[in-house]
């Protein structure tokens, strides 16, 4: 077995909000918090949401979401016709190598990525990493603007650093499990990164797609 590593920064094109988890409503303060490093009060992105990001696009990339019911692909749905194409099966089965099946009794075993949380690059540090933005909804009819809410987003230009490690076991095709991961931050890239995407939130641009190292 061997490790492989990917790192590089992530730079912030728009702003970020991805939500610490803290329901408490403080007077005068941001009703939607970003999450922050409980010891030194930074933001950070967790490398879940990255991972998660990445599983999530791969799958409609591939083909996966409309033969499936919702859940995770899994290995019980590479009986299904689409996987009679043995390029796509390959890709499949490199699929369930890199990110894990659901099926505890599968040959493909549990995931070999790992995906560190994302520290803030020493470049970024002094920079300004808060602001706070206000959404609301608007009233069709009178034009207005109802329901106020400040979102915490760290600003675009804030940088993070990024770190992947691969498990390539005996038998694996490396070069693909590389591209597999090369293109999950691509589609990161071209979607967006945390919550209100659809607003133009966490557009992001990753440094060092393909550089591995062990």
């Amino acid at each position: 077995m061997k490790i492989l590593k990917l790192r590089g920064e992530i730079e912030l094109l728009s702003g970020l909000h991805i939500g610490g988890g803290d329901d408490t409503m403080k007077i005068g303060g941001i009703d939607n918090q970003v999450i922050k490093d409980p010891n030194t009060d930074r933001p950070y992105i967790p490398g879940s949401s990255l991972k998660g990001k990445m599983r999530s696009l791969l799958e409609w990339h591939l083909g996966f979401v409309g033969i499936g019911d919702g859940s995770p692909f899994g290995s019980g749905l590479l009986e299904d016709p689409l996987f009679a194409d043995e390029e796509k099966k390959r890709a499949a089965e490199n699929f369930l190598r890199l990110f894990g099946d659901p099926n505890p009794e599968s040959p493909y075993g549990i995931t070999r990525i790992s995906v560190g949380d994302c520290r803030l690059s020493p470049d970024s540090e002094g920079m300004v990493l808060s602001e706070a933005k206000y959404e609301n909804m608007i009233d069709r009819q009178k034009g207005t603007a109802q329901h106020p809410r400040q979102t915490e987003r760290v600003p675009a230009g804030v940088r993070f650093v990024y770190d992947i490690r691969v498990k390539v076991l005996e038998g694996d095709d490396e070069e693909a499990l590389k591209a597999l991961v090369s293109k999950g931050l691509e589609l990161v890239e071209a979607d967006y990164l945390g919550g209100n995407g659809s607003r133009g939130y966490g557009r992001v641009r990753f440094g060092n797609k393909t550089d591995w190292t062990e």
